[in-house]
């Protein structure tokens, strides 16, 4: 069994939503935080709250993940400062809603570049560390968008099926070594992912972030390679992708999600 109390932990996308769950549990758990996020004001708050909370030591650096330098000056400051880190969580996500042409490009390319590069460019510099001490832990937040190809969230769960094929494969590479990796697969959870755009999620179809964080540290510590945080259903509901032919399945996802509306949503930032 993993033991959070006395270990670091960084938790990207940290001033909102999922990962104030993260962060919160883990601090409930006595582990010590990075807490990583653009949102300057929200972050502190949030750091603030978790240390006089629970008497842990909390960090607030803010960083833009999808810049391209984002990480090198993330790491850059955690190398300054002398931290290690235990436990890397990579939480941080955003993807555009709607048919994919109509939809704002920078908003797509943001989302690989969040979802897909930072990770990858996070786990690659960190996971490093953790390899030569022989021990650490990553967590990648991917969904259970991962396991289909979506229509109107085209790119969103492409970048979730790169977060699971990556995670996998690390994870066997890292088999042995002391070093853990493992993707979290929630379904749709009650968090802001939907404030930037004209969708809306429907509140009895959605898991709370609290749970959806208690889920996914207690499968980790059990050694979990993937786990489906949330209700019961979130991971016989990835079979049907794996049995049926990929035709068959992004048309019933396209269906399912033109029931919900998603084929007339729109991003509520138009920049191009």
């Amino acid at each position: 069994m993993y033991r959070y109390a006395g270990i670091t932990a960084l938790v990207t996308g940290a001033s909102k939503g999922l990962g104030v769950a993260y962060a919160r549990e883990l601090a409930r758990r006595g582990a010590d935080l990075v807490l990583v996020a653009r949102s300057g004001d929200a972050l502190r708050r949030v750091a603030d709250e978790i240390q006089q909370e629970h008497g842990v030591d909390v960090t607030a650096e803010v960083a833009d993940l999808a810049d391209p330098d984002g990480v090198a000056r993330l790491t850059a400051e955690l190398d300054r400062q002398g931290r290690t880190i235990d436990l890397l969580v990579n939480n941080a996500g955003a993807g555009a809603i709607g048919p994919f042409l109509s939809s704002s490009l920078r908003r797509n390319v943001d989302s690989v570049e969040l979802n897909a590069i930072a990770l990858m460019s996070l786990t690659h510099v960190l996971g490093n560390r953790m390899a030569e001490r022989g021990r650490g832990g990553i967590i990648n937040v991917a969904s259970t968008a991962a396991f289909q190809p979506m229509p109107y969230q085209a790119s969103y769960a492409a970048t979730k099926a790169f977060v699971l094929s990556f995670t996998e494969a690390l994870a066997e590479e890292l088999r042995g070594t002391g070093v853990r990796v493992m993707a979290a697969h929630p379904g749709a959870t009650a968090t802001a992912f939907f404030d930037a755009t004209s969708a809306t999620m429907n509140p009895a179809f959605t898991d709370a972030p609290e749970d959806v964080a208690v889920k996914t540290l207690d499968a980790f510590a059990k050694g979990a390679v993937n786990s489906y945080p949330g209700r019961a259903i979130n991971r016989p509901a990835t079979w049907l992708s794996r049995a049926l032919p990929r035709t068959t399945v992004t048309r019933l996802t396209g269906r399912v999600n033109r029931a919900t509306g998603l084929h007339r949503a729109q991003d509520l930032d138009v920049s191009p």
